[in-house]
């Protein structure tokens, strides 16, 4: 052996460790298996109603989706008797075993799952009997079965094995003992004496191996036991380990499997607790535990102990670990608030850590919306991802647009599914960008994505590295402990200003869109139904009839669908097919409750019943077109009121707009149009300025190749141009009050019928657009070149804006050429600009003087069908004199996306004791209300302000009562400081993007 070679070393302590693996465990006898299988899962009460098959191990059972509940039955053998004996089950799908009662014990895994296998085998298939068994003991088991694996993918549907076997439990012990130092002996150095020990200790234990039987492996363990006991020393590094399960609430399967997921991999966590003193577990998402809590009420409770004991961490402040580039901002908020009042009602815990592993970019109004919510720390490890260049840091303080802060850190081992071996401690050693100034990093392990969580070679593993020579420290405890270190250490780290871009996943974007669409109607329909709520309340109802239940029960499912591989349009079709239609009931049902809300509040003003009512929801006055009884309305309505239609109606004659097919014009704008129907001139009457740059032409709509997947598409799209959408017919018209050009185009299968249309006295021309979209590997997008020279466009964030370079100067500004934005984006020279508005789109390219807009995208994975539908949006082009924040562009956005709501007075409850004052009006232009509700503990109600433009602003509010009391509140609702009482109007001074909330108390 001294002249062996360290590859001729290596190779044979590998084939011993493989020999050692397959010597723990040895079958005794089979198991009598019987399954009742049922296309969806069904209770344990009901676990023989489906169709009965009795399984030998090659059997099938099951298609993809299938549900069964299994059988297990068998006797242990009288051989077996002072053995330890385990089962050993996989039946190539997941498997929840359940107790006497139903409630989830364990979770297994078929060992062939789809898996980065670097990462380690996803596999669970051992179940315990006895530590010692007597033999005779009888094996009567129940599981709950989908025939899937870990990532939804189907693997055959039939049983693989079931067995009652030995464990030879010392064999077990010396495979991981074998196993970590076989792997510390890869990572450490080629010249280190402690590499060179370890290897011919392997060696010599592989010689006691050639015959596996109790002495040898007795012997061997007792050679090797001298390099396990040897520590690490002082050291530079210390990580913190915290078991995990990242489970995406859908993904590969859809969200009724989720649930199951939990159980499986919760009751497996509980097990492995039991058996491993020193493990602890983290899991996010309280939508996740309100599933268990309804689903299993009594797996729930076993978690809430655990928390309880400090050994089961709740992580994570949202109610779903969300998109946060296309979530809206206030969306954002309830995502913060219901998560954690979820967690602070059930477990008495205050979650102060942002946990977001795996999210598609970070939005830069995050770090306020978290400071305020009492949140002071992130994680997340996607960033890694990126393509072009790599995040600088692992440990950072995150500054936001408003200049907030939070502590931010990136495991370094860039994974949250880490094996929690000695080469996961050696990447964090040697890849920690932040190590010369920090002694903590964290490591998240465990099976993820699809659940399971950590097993027992994790567990095993982590007893054995605890301090180990040739390897850094690592310690089990929750990541709350390692934030609070962390900490220490901050004013030594380094500042991240503005978006966290991820540079990949573009795509999503934009994939869904229907999805999409849904998202932003809800969002603004329940900002709308909460405003008409409030109103009655304002005007004399009382709190008890606003609608907080319904509310939240909505509100949580719009969150739910906001989770970052659902509304990113990253799922498989049966997750949408079920989404749309949920959204469709619940979108009707939010419009239902805001027509029934302002009919009351009409009432309550003492309106007659029947009379046409006008509500405005946003905070200035308007003065816009409606229609009412098929005929339209020139009306202006106060802000944030309620009004009468006749009171409201502008008897004033407006200038009627002219449409012919060649263009068409109002006393703002003239538009005419090309041969193939886009736009060849955009002429401002008031600035005498054309704003299409010259000799190109807007909203061209052109279809490119695109053969990416609902994730990413290539950069180089540009490149690969399928054509344009041709024109097949032309129709003008205008009707007194607008001027309109509809136009039908077609590419391949698709087409698209699309209506200009300019209002009288408007600046503002709209594209209402219905596409019926048939290709694959494709995707469609209008451009406009502008006549803008300017350096960033403006692109509306939540809560304010981003600045983004319009040119490609660096790596940096190169691999953000697709990027987001909500209700505008905007090119502006000090004196002129142009915005382009829309109700539903996210993903944009700006280069350049071109504003381009990603309409329709749709591929082929994971969804063979995405997007092949017809899809409504509006989409609208704002050419203004001044800049974007001159032109209060956001006003524009806010319009587009909360038209004014035209309906009949309610009758019976009016008591003519209302007020038709504004319920909220601000004397600055730069201050927006970004939501109006009653408060989650009280009658009182919350307003939600914020400053739209970058700067410092002072804004005297006016409200439409007298309030007892107005005090400043968190996010949380958590009173601040108290501002004023007895009065109906209130000063407040904002930062630059600046949020604050006020909570006024009506009535004492």
């Amino acid at each position: 052996m001294p002249y062996e070679t360290a590859d001729i070393q290596l190779g044979r302590a590998k084939s011993a460790l493989e020999k050692i693996r397959k010597s723990i465990y040895s079958p005794i006898a089979a198991l009598e298996v019987t399954a009742w299988r049922t296309k969806e899962p069904v209770p344990f009460e009901q676990r023989m109603s489906g169709e009965k098959a009795a399984l030998q191990p090659g059997d099938k059972w099951g298609e993809l989706w299938d549900c069964a509940w299994f059988r297990f039955v068998g006797i242990v053998p009288s051989s077996a008797a002072g053995r330890k004996v385990v089962l050993l089950i996989d039946v190539n799908g997941e498997l929840c075993l359940v107790d006497e009662e139903g409630t989830p014990s364990q979770g297994l895994t078929n060992v062939n799952s789809e898996f980065d296998y670097t990462l380690g085998l996803p596999g669970k298939r051992v179940v315990d009997v006895s530590d010692c068994a007597q033999g005779g003991e009888t094996v009567d088991l129940w599981a709950d079965a989908g025939c899937n694996d870990l990532f939804g993918h189907y693997r055959s549907g039939t049983l693989k094995e079931a067995d009652i076997a030995i464990c030879h439990e010392e064999t077990r012990q010396l495979y991981y003992d074998y196993e970590v130092l076989l792997e510390l002996a890869e990572q450490l150095p080629e010249q280190s004496a402690r590499r060179s020990r370890v290897l011919f200790k392997l060696c010599e234990a592989s010689y006691l191996l050639e015959t596996i039987h109790d002495d040898a492996v007795r012997a061997a363990r007792r050679l090797l036991r001298t390099e396990l006991d040897k520590k690490g020393g002082d050291p530079d590094l210390t990580v913190s380990a915290v078991g995990h399960a990242h489970i995406d609430l859908a993904w590969l399967w859809p969200i009724r499997e989720t649930i199951r997921k939990g159980a499986r991999t919760f009751s497996t966590v509980l097990r492995n607790m039991e058996k491993y003193p020193d493990y602890v577990f983290g899991a996010s998402q309280p939508q996740l535990y309100q599933w268990m809590k309804e689903h299993y009420p009594k797996l729930y409770e076993r978690i809430k102990e655990k928390v309880a004991e400090g050994r089961w961490e709740v992580q994570g402040a949202m109610w779903v670990e969300p998109d946060s580039n296309l979530t809206g901002g206030e969306a954002l908020i309830r995502q913060i608030l219901y998560g954690k009042r979820f967690f602070k009602q059930e477990f008495g815990q205050d979650v102060r850590v942002l946990w977001v592993p795996d999210i598609f970019g970070y939005s830069a109004s995050l770090p306020q919306l978290l400071k305020k919510s009492g949140v002071d720390y992130m994680m997340t490890q996607k960033l890694s991802w990126s393509v072009y260049n790599d995040h600088p840091h692992h440990s950072f303080l995150w500054e936001g647009i408003d200049g907030t802060r939070v502590l931010a850190h990136l495991p370094p081992e860039d994974t949250y599914n880490s094996p929690a071996a000695p080469r996961s401690l050696k990447k964090i050693e040697k890849e920690y960008e932040d190590s010369a100034v920090s002694e903590h990093a964290l490591m998240l392990y465990g099976i993820g994505d699809g659940g399971g969580g950590p097993g027992e070679e994790h567990l095993e593993r982590l007893d054995r590295l605890k301090d180990m020579q040739g390897l850094v420290p690592v310690v089990q405890e929750p990541s709350i402990a390692f934030f609070r270190k962390l900490e220490r250490e901050q004013a030594r780290f380094q500042t991240w200003r503005g978006e966290l871009y991820l540079e990949r996943h573009q795509g999503t974007l934009t994939s869904q869109g229907r999805n999409k669409w849904y998202n932003r109607k809800l969002e603004k329909a329940l900002r709308e139904l909460e405003f008409a709520a409030s109103l009655a309340i304002a005007f004399g109802g009382s709190p008890s009839e606003y609608p907080q239940e319904e509310l939240e029960t909505i509100w949580k499912e719009v969150l739910l669908y906001q989770f970052h591989d659902i509304l990113p349009g990253s799922s498989i079709g049966r997750v949408y097919d079920e989404s749309l239609e949920r959204y469709a009931a619940l979108y009707e049902r939010t419009q239902r409750l805001t027509r029934e809300a302002y009919a009351s509040a009409a009432a309550l003003a003492g309106i007659e019943p029947g009379e046409a009512v006008v509500a405005n929801s946003l905070p200035w006055e308007r003065r816009e077109w409606v229609s009412w009884n098929g005929r339209p309305l020139r009306v202006t309505v106060p802000p944030m009121s309620l009004v009468p239609l006749e009171q409201a109606a502008d008897s004033a004659e407006a200038a009627s707009p002219r449409a012919e097919e060649d263009g068409f014009e109002n006393e703002y704008l003239r538009v005419k149009l090309g041969d193939d129907g886009s736009i060849v001139s955009l002429y401002d009457k008031q600035a005498g300025r054309e704003i299409v740059a010259h000799g190109e032409r807007a909203n061209v709509l052109t279809v490119y190749h695109d053969l990416g997947d609902a994730w990413d598409f290539d950069r180089h799209y540009r490149q690969a141009v399928a054509g344009a959408m041709a024109r097949e017919r032309i129709s003008a018209y205008a009707d007194g009050s607008k001027a309109v050009v509809e136009q039908r185009f077609r590419f391949g299968e698709s087409t698209l019928t699309q209506k200009m249309v300019l209002q009288a006295g408007e600046r503002v021309v709209r594209f209402e657009t219905e596409a019926d979209w048939r290709e694959s590997g494709k995707m469609l997008r209008a451009s406009f070149p502008v006549d803008v020279r300017t350096e960033q466009a403006s692109c509306e964030i939540q809560f304010g804006y981003l600045q983004r370079p319009t040119h490609r100067n660096t790596r940096i500004d190169y691999a953000k050429d697709e990027i987001c934005a909500h209700q505008y984006i905007d090119l502006s020279q000090p004196d002129y600009g142009v915005s382009l508005l829309n109700d539903s789109k996210y993903g944009y390219s700006a280069l350049g003087h071109t504003l381009d807009i990603h309409l329709l995208r749709s591929p082929s994975n994971p969804d063979p069908n995405a997007d092949r539908a017809v899809h409504r949006f509006v989409y609208a082009l704002y050419p203004h004199e001044g800049d974007f924040v001159a032109a209060q562009t956001y006003r524009k956005g806010y319009e587009l996306n909360s038209p004014l709501t035209v309906l009949a007075a309610g009758a019976g409850q009016g008591r003519g004791s209302g007020s038709l004052r504004p319920l909220v009006r601000i004397d600055s232009p730069r201050v927006m209300v970004e939501a109006v509700k009653k408060a989650e503990d009280s009658g009182d109600l919350i307003v939600r302000l914020y400053e739209t433009s970058g700067t410092r602003a002072d804004a005297v509010v006016s409200l439409g009562m007298t309030c007892e009391a107005i005090d400043e509140v968190d996010l949380m609702e958590r009173r601040i400081a108290a501002l004023a009482q007895h009065t109906d109007t209130v000063k407040l001074s904002f930062g630059p993007f600046e949020i604050r909330t006020i909570r006024l108390t009506v009535r004492s």
